[in-house]
């Protein structure tokens, strides 16, 4: 069953059956450039545990992204909680493999995302964080109608700054 349906995306529940192809992005170190490190197979499982634990336990999670026209396994994208700046957020996270890149799959995606967040979960607000220097990740927010809140040290990548976007479901409520 699907969670979310775009014109070219489904966003459907993750599956352990995902691991190869999830586990394929997330060793590759130009798509994992921003986080810590790569991910091996067995983390990328974890992953997964984590993600449909999240479904379980909040409703929500990272959901397998799905090309329509070819019914192709792509990424993932979803609502996740972090941690930002020691307060538990509401955070849009994906996951995309490069050779969609630059076809703004991340931003269908993630829009969606957004919009089920406050139609479906209704909350007030809903964030991105990312690597100062992850400028891709930074436009896919500003296109998500999101705005630049701040920066502050990075946790996972010592002596570098992460930052946070965020859009109010007032915001929002604007531009529908």
């Amino acid at each position: 069953m699907n969670v979310i349906e775009t014109k070219r995306i489904q966003l459907r529940k993750l599956a352990l059956t995902d691991t190869d192809s999830l586990a394929e992005i997330f060793a590759d170190t130009e798509t994992m450039q921003y986080y810590s490190s790569t991910k091996s197979r067995e983390q990328t499982t974890q992953w997964i545990k984590w993600n449909i634990d999240n479904y379980a336990n909040h409703g929500f999670g990272l959901w397998a992204v799905i090309l329509k026209q070819t019914n192709t396994f792509i990424g993932d994208c979803g609502i996740t909680l972090q941690n930002i700046e020691n307060e538990i957020k509401h955070e849009i996270g994906y996951h995309i493999h490069k050779k969609h890149w630059n076809q703004n799959i991340a931003t269908e995606s993630a829009i969606a995302c957004r919009d089920y967040a406050f139609e479906v979960l209704k909350l007030n607000e809903i964030f991105v964080k990312t690597n100062i220097r992850n400028l891709a990740s930074r436009k896919v927010a500003e296109k998500m109608g999101m705005t630049f809140r701040k920066t502050y040290p990075s946790k996972s990548r010592p002596g570098e700054l992460s930052c946070f976007y965020s859009v109010t479901k007032e915001e929002w409520l604007k531009t529908v």
